[in-house]
């Protein structure tokens, strides 16, 4: 049977097991430690902009105090982006709030700023101004920066930036992970760079960097003994998992650059190919990071069928996915406000993520190229 190609896998740079064993070897087998200070220098350093920047569990418990540092409560509205992850919106229901989702534009499939604004608008006018907008840098593609934070500011609403798959990805030259008011980060296993499972709460001062490590580590009070004033989390990273980020810190741009080729490889790869687009950048000022490469199909005067295609190529023994169910179509959200027509649902329906790992080489690519013109032919 030939070898599993993945859709994103880990993908180790050598340095990793130094910085591990340093924690073995020093006892720092905690959530606290030289690692994590570490690692979180090393993430400021990379994003610049004067952020500061938790080390935490997992993206989604960064969404969580993200959304517990904005006051966030049982009764508030926070507008989400749709087409994503159900851990975007899932930290929301935790706070006892309710989502009102969002729908995409069709450049970059993020949130879309006319939807936006229409939903601002009507929520208002029902008596319920939004606290905050959850805005998702998909597949590593930037969001409409400027678009969307100019309808924010109109409304005085903040943002928060989920870069949880865009670490590297830049707008107009600044790194994603530094324009909301919060911003988070993912290390899940299959992301650009891993701790195995991790994440990461950017914020603009040392005060909110403080507030939030005060919650993340049970909100502790100052005192001899274990006291608490406020119901806090177990949310702090790990000093071994952040070893494993400092070793991954140092191959990143190397391995967004490999992230990039296999992008490329695509475009070449459905150049001219009738019912098809390559996901790629609508214009200069975007850069992605391309984390996962999305193939959009069109079914109509036959197109590629995205279905078809992801199960030929599982029978090729090739990972693919379909794009993230969004939220407003999800059963646990069927009830829950939806503004939008019918972007992200035709995007779910015809778009599937290729294999985009970093750790591809030659042979992977060429097993993939020879499934799907095999596919092509076929069709």
């Amino acid at each position: 049977m030939k070898s599993k190609i993945w859709l994103s896998s880990p993908h180790m740079g050598g340095l990793e097991k130094k910085y591990v064993e340093k924690a073995f070897e020093e006892n720092w087998i905690a959530p606290l430690g030289p690692n994590v200070t570490g690692f979180e220098e090393d993430l400021e350093v990379y994003l610049g902009e004067e952020v500061k920047v938790t080390a935490l569990s997992s993206g989604t418990a960064a969404l969580h105090l993200a959304l517990i540092l904005l006051g966030v409560e049982r009764g508030d509205e926070v507008l989400c982006q749709s087409l994503t992850f159900a851990a975007s919106a899932n930290p929301i229901v935790y706070q006892g709030a309710t989502p009102v989702f969002i729908d995409s534009e069709e450049e970059t499939l993020n949130i879309s700023p006319i939807f936006l604004e229409e939903a601002i608008k009507s929520r208002i006018n029902k008596g319920k101004k939004p606290k905050a907008i959850i805005a998702v840098h998909l597949y590593g593609m930037p969001y409409k920066v400027d678009e969307v934070h100019e309808v924010a500011a109109n409304y005085d609403i903040p943002i928060i930036e989920d870069s949880a798959e865009a670490l590297g990805s830049t707008y107009n030259g600044k790194k994603c992970g530094t324009f909301g008011d919060f911003s988070i980060l993912s290390f899940n296993g299959n992301k650009i760079i891993t701790t195995s499972g991790g994440g990461a709460l950017v914020t603009r001062s040392n005060s909110e960097k403080e507030r939030a490590i005060f919650l993340a580590t049970q909100a502790r009070d100052k005192a001899p003994h274990y006291q608490h004033s406020e119901i806090g989390f177990n949310y702090r990273l790990s000093n071994v998992c952040a070893g494993i980020g400092r070793g991954q810190m140092r191959v990143l741009d190397k391995h967004i650059q490999k992230r990039r080729d296999m992008n490329n490889f695509y475009l070449d790869l459905f150049e001219g190919v009738k019912g098809t687009k390559i996901l790629n950048e609508p214009e200069n000022s975007y850069f992605c990071n391309h984390w996962l490469t999305i193939l959009k199909t069109e079914k109509k005067s036959g197109g590629v069928n995205a279905e078809k295609l992801r199960l030929y190529l599982e029978k090729e023994n090739i990972e693919s996915r379909p794009l993230w169910k969004p939220m407003h179509l999800q059963p646990v959200f069927s009830k829950v406000p939806f503004y939008g027509d019918m972007v992200a649902e035709t995007a779910f329906k015809n778009g599937l993520c290729l294999p985009s790992g970093s750790n591809l080489g030659e042979n992977e690519r060429n097993r993939i190229s020879t499934a799907i013109k095999n596919f092509l032919q076929k069709k």
